[in-house]
């Protein structure tokens, strides 16, 4: 239960995370260059937040082969998210592809996420 504790602070960041990236969907295109900047502010908290948890978390354990598979993905996760929203910023390529693709990457870095504080909490009981 303790890792699931140390998880609440970046689980909650992510959270407004998403929240400000539905505020700045719902605020129209062009993107408000304002909402858009907190979103990035934001997300950059919540990676910086997730990854000292993590690597807390994994340091003073062992490692498991699937909780590093599921980090790998999540940073992959989170490195695409990162590069579609500014792409999506730049309105140079398919909005509408590059909003699948963020939308995507979401769902699959929260699964990932959620999956690796699941086996990390099961290994600490």
């Amino acid at each position: 239960m303790e890792t699931v504790t140390k998880f609440i602070t970046p689980g909650i960041i992510i959270l407004l995370t998403l929240a400000s990236g539905i505020w700045l969907r719902n605020s129209g295109k062009p993107l408000n260059t304002l909402i858009f900047t907190i979103h990035k502010l934001i997300a950059l908290g919540a990676v910086v937040m997730t990854i000292i948890q993590f690597f807390g978390a994994i340091k003073n354990g062992e490692s498991q082969s699937m909780v590093i598979a599921l980090l790998i993905l999540a940073g992959l996760c989170v490195m695409a998210l990162f590069a579609t929203g500014a792409l999506m910023s730049i309105g140079k390529l398919s909005y509408d592809v590059l909003l699948g693709i963020h939308r995507g990457a979401t769902i699959l870095a929260a699964i990932s996420t959620t999956l690796v504080v699941y086996l990390l909490s099961r290994r600490s009981l």
